[in-house]
């Protein structure tokens, strides 16, 4: 037993010395970063040049696609390729370190916002007229692109690309027109806002708001911009005409505790922004009223918030033409709940479970009455309510859960996508009177089709072959025939401006 302790303690000494020479040998992630990647995405990779490299701003890349990304680059970025100058434990150990939570949770500051901010051109410096011929401009659709970061801007007419231009990294929540459809508000996931000029197809400002934003909201009347954080938790208020700061609101609940902000809407009647929050059971409008509701908190000039409390946490919005009811998701699968805005009571329980897409739900009118249709993320499955008692139609059976929908008040269809699971290629096309499907197409065996749009007048519509070497099918909305391609890159979200100003009903808002 007397050579077993020194023996035991050489093993063991070996084995502390082999842990340490692979520490030893192992890359060094932060210094690679600081070495390589620091100069375009930030010494905090709160971004620059390139995107934020933050786990919540990284959600959309699997962390093979980052191994990929690292050692080939982007095409068309600025993104280089890093395979000669970094070997594979190197890529490997930077794609992995991107991924983790830094130590200390990074802010982003008044002054920060402000340093952040470019105008290009200021507001009215350039012409009233546009550079370029169009029928209607009112028919004008904007595409993101999300395979290599551009938006297309289509003639809705002719089919036809007027410009392709680059954009911030992963734009989230879809773009927002003013009101007169000159201008498209951007939002990106890692918080920037950018203004951009349709008829001169230039950048006329940007900002950033936030460090991970989840979406922006443009006024009724084009004057405000509040776009929507999850890190920090604050809303942004900016003037609309070069994207200026008026206020960084915090999101408090009045226990102190703080909150993600999950989306911020307009409601066009009510002058109001309303803002669905993760974390707290509140729901918020901020108003710039003449006259200040009772209990409602002054924020900076004439804004105020006024808030109110939900029986559970809501962070899935859908609203009546009127503005005046609220439809939001609760968490867990514990169905939906119908908020009166006006008298701020829940008014009904939905039987919603599971997790509803309420952001993309549509309404129209069947027997002299507004129904309702959400689509689910988790189950093949479509249901329509009766807003007028909110009772439950019926759920229409698809062949699998579906993200978008889509139809416009001209069209006798709906068309809900198939986008998760194995029948991602199929889209389906519900008649709006009898709730049964009558048409289930495939236009490309094995890749995704998604998110319909509809042109001004409902008679022709847009589809995305979601694929980086996907393309855009023109459609005749009646009788479904298809009357052209146009490759694209990953096409995703199409945003007709007619559609989008005028809050048409078979649009998502």
């Amino acid at each position: 037993m007397r050579g077993v302790l020194p023996l035991f303690g050489v093993m063991l000494g070996l084995a502390f010395s082999a842990a340490s020479m692979a520490q030893a040998d192992a890359p060094d992630a932060n210094m690679l970063y600081n070495h390589h990647c620091a100069i375009c995405h930030g010494a905090s990779r709160l971004g620059g040049i390139g995107p934020a490299l933050l786990p919540d701003n990284l959600s959309r890349l699997k962390r093979t696609e980052a191994v990929e990304v690292i050692r080939d680059g982007r095409i068309a970025t600025q993104m280089p390729a890093y395979d000669e100058l970094l070997d594979e434990s190197e890529i490997a150990a930077l794609a992995e370190w991107i991924f983790e939570t830094p130590e200390v949770e990074p802010s982003w500051t008044d002054e920060d916002i402000l340093a952040s901010h470019v105008v290009t051109y200021p507001d009215g410096i350039l012409p009233d007229e546009p550079v370029f011929q169009v029928e209607d401009l009112k028919n004008l659709f904007v595409v993101v692109e999300i395979g290599d970061h551009h938006v297309s801007l289509l003639d809705g007419d002719r089919f036809e690309r007027i410009a392709r231009f680059p954009s911030r990294y992963a734009l989230h929540g879809g773009p927002k027109y003013s009101p007169d459809g000159r201008y498209v508000y951007f939002g990106s996931r890692d918080g920037w806002v950018t203004k951009y000029d349709i008829y001169h197809l230039e950048v006329t400002a940007e900002v950033r708001a936030g460090i991970n934003m989840r979406n922006i909201a443009v006024s009724a009347d084009g004057r405000y911009v509040l776009a929507g954080n999850y890190l920090p938790h604050t809303l942004v208020l900016l003037d609309a005409r070069n994207l200026e700061l008026i206020a960084r609101i915090p999101v408090e609940g009045l226990d102190g505790d703080t909150s993600r902000v999950s989306a911020v809407y307009a409601a066009p009647p009510r002058n109001s922004f309303v803002v669905a929050l993760k974390d707290i059971p509140e729901v918020w409008e901020i108003r710039w009223p003449k006259e200040r509701a009772a209990g409602d908190e002054t924020l900076v000039g004439d804004f105020s918030l006024h808030r109110m409390a939900v029986p559970d946490y809501l962070d899935d919005f859908f609203f009546d033409p009127e503005y005046r009811y609220l439809v939001g998701a609760a968490r867990g699968g514990r169905g939906g709940q119908v908020f009166d805005l006006d008298s701020e009571a829940k008014v009904a329980e939905l039987p919603l479970e599971g997790m509803p897409h309420l952001g993309a739900g549509i309404t129209w009118e069947l027997d002299g009455r507004r129904v309702m249709a959400i689509p689910h993320i988790d189950r093949g499955q479509v249901s329509v309510f009766d807003m007028s008692d909110w009772t439950l139609l019926t759920q229409i059976e698809t062949d699998g859960p579906g993200f978008f929908m889509r139809s416009h008040e001209n069209s006798p269809y709906a068309w809900v996508d198939v986008f998760f699971g194995p029948h991602h290629d199929r889209i389906h096309v519900i008649d709006k009177q009898s709730l049964e499907i009558v048409e289930t197409l495939i236009p490309e065996p094995g890749k995704t089709a998604a998110h319909v749009e509809f042109d001004r007048r409902g008679e022709t519509l847009l589809l995305s072959i979601w694929d980086d070497d996907g393309y855009l099918l023109w459609l005749d909305a009646n009788t479904l025939e298809e009357l052209g391609r146009m490759p694209m890159n990953k096409p995703s979200g199409k945003y007709n401006v007619w559609n989008k100003t005028q809050y048409e009903e078979g649009t998502s808002h």
